[in-house]
């Protein structure tokens, strides 16, 4: 059972979600008027992550990148996680304030195994509540992370419980209510990767050639530093600069060999449309819930905030010298907004990583076309229907910002929105009504995606097995088939653009 505890030496209350006496018009209230002074910087009075937007052009030259770097690995027994103020080398020696879990940027990366316990303690010393998602896991309720459960500064809170889900690339992130945009911006982010012997009978590349990797953008402050400014809640934030694993423009050095590249999005908004500047097809092999049943080729992935690919990249045929650019390709969402021109927008192109081929070795590169089968929730078993239609509006009360809303209502945390049968199979249809692409997060569970109607019109090959997370572009009507058959409990459907999360698109879902 969960249980707090005071680790600052005074009198603190129990566990307290912290946001529940801030309303939602105080929210946006304040960050419409700048929030310096509510949403705060770090590092003491007057050291804020506020500022101007850098209008640099993004750099091009291979000088300019920074060596990769790679989180700190640990395993979750008995491991405690210290979320406080700090900072971190971005490249180039910079130094930038951060929120960090055990000084690292990024997060610690956790290693665990199926069927293996978890326990993992939460020691706040942050000035805002904090709570964590372990995202794409399926926890009972109390270890999920429902922001109803964060602690204040000066508390813990003891996750505990028994892994129960396949091999695959899993993340964790804040989940306080009205903060997750900010603490996931600032650092509080992590890869979770959970192993099995299945996948280990197959042979995928590990150890030096196994690639974890958390793609993110950035806007930076004076073009030194990230700034979490003025956050846009109609697209989300977006940034000019690519992070890979805190590190600003990364570059790897690679051998000419076969390797497994695990990919999460831990945008707030950006989504990334994943690509090789050789134009060699990109091989996926999982995503969200793990791995496919086949490998597949493609040319490009579009790859929204809180989505996961597996991939292999063979290198077998480079050429020592060579250097190779995974990118995030052009691509436009209309969005009726007029700014198709700006850097700051959806579907500006990006220089995400590269690839510095500086060794030949003679190793096998076989990719298996053949790896593992999911179980997927079976539509001919559904025994009902429910629609979620996503919108936004105009808040009346600022006459300037955007609530987000699913079926008319922004989210309230003592309100239950849906009651779900625990095992029984359902269709969910997911329609976008507005000029903005939404990836819809559910908790607790995986689904199918079945069709993708108007828009893009079908289902993409990166959607196929099991997914938590899926992108609904404007217009489009996303069907799924969706069985809960881990836990009971009140859980979130929410948009997994951070802003658009955090004014008012989740809902809380009673599985019973």
């Amino acid at each position: 059972m969960r249980k707090t505890t005071d680790i600052s030496g005074g009198r603190r209350p129990a566990a307290d979600s912290g946001g529940g006496r801030v309303s939602r018009r105080a929210f946006i209230r304040t960050v419409s008027a700048g929030g310096a002074a509510a949403l705060i910087g770090i590092g003491g009075a007057g050291r804020a992550l506020w500022g101007a937007t850098s209008t640099e052009p993004g750099l091009r030259s291979s000088r300019d990148r920074n060596p990769l770097r790679f989180a700190p690995e640990v395993i979750p027994n008995d491991l405690t996680l210290d979320a406080a103020v700090g900072s971190a080398d971005i490249g180039t020696g910079i130094e930038s304030p951060a929120w960090l879990l055990n000084q690292t940027l990024p997060s610690p990366l956790i290693r665990a195994r199926k069927g293996d316990p978890f326990r993992v303690t939460l020691a706040n010393e942050l000035p805002e509540p904090l709570i964590l998602h372990w995202h794409g896991l399926t926890p009972p309720e109390e270890m999920d992370g429902h922001p109803r459960f964060a602690v204040r500064r000066g508390r813990t809170y003891d996750y505990d419980f028994t892994l129960e889900n396949r091999a695959g690339t899993y993340w964790y992130h804040s989940h306080a209510h009205f903060k997750v945009g900010k603490h996931t911006y600032l650092g509080i982010a992590g890869m979770l990767i959970v192993e099995d012997e299945e996948e280990e009978g197959l042979g995928l590349p590990s150890g030096d050639r196994e690639i974890p990797i958390i793609l993110q953008d950035r806007r930076m402050h004076g073009a030194k530093t990230p700034s979490y400014s003025n956050p846009d809640t109609l697209e989300g934030i977006l940034g000019d600069e690519p992070f890979g694993n805190g590190v600003r423009r990364p570059k790897l050095e690679v051998d000419t060999a076969l390797y497994r590249f695990r990919i999460l999005n831990g945008s707030n908004a950006r989504i990334f449309r994943l690509a090789r500047d050789d134009e060699r097809p990109l091989v996926l092999i999982g995503n969200d819930g793990g791995l496919l049943e086949r490998s597949v080729e493609v040319d490009a992935i579009d790859l929204a905030p809180g989505e996961r690919v597996d991939l292999l990249v063979d290198l077998s045929e480079a050429q020592v010298g060579d250097r190779i650019l995974l990118n995030s390709e052009a691509f436009h969402i209309a969005t009726g907004l007029g700014r198709k021109e700006q850097v700051h927008r959806q579907g500006h192109p990006l220089d995400l990583l590269e690839l510095h081929v500086t060794r030949e070795v003679d190793e096998p590169a076989t990719v298996p076309v053949h790896l593992s089968a999911p179980t997927l929730p079976d539509p001919k078993d559904a025994v009902r229907e429910r629609s979620f239609v996503f919108s936004s509006d105009r808040d009346e009360w600022t006459r300037t910002m955007m609530q987000h809303q699913i079926n008319g209502l922004s989210y309230e945390m003592g309100r239950v929105d849906e009651r779900v049968p625990f095992g029984e199979t359902e269709i969910w249809s997911f329609t976008n009504e507005n000029q903005f692409a939404h990836p819809m997060h559910l908790h607790a569970t995986h689904f199918h995606v079945l069709s993708r109607t108007e828009g893009r019109n079908r289902v993409m090959p990166w959607e196929g097995g099991l997914k938590d997370t899926v992108l609904v572009h404007p217009e489009e009507t996303v069907r799924l088939a969706v069985r809960f058959t881990a836990h009971r409990g009140l859980f979130l459907l929410h948009c997994h653009n951070l802003e658009h999360e955090d004014v008012g698109m989740m809902l809380n879902v009673l599985v019973e």
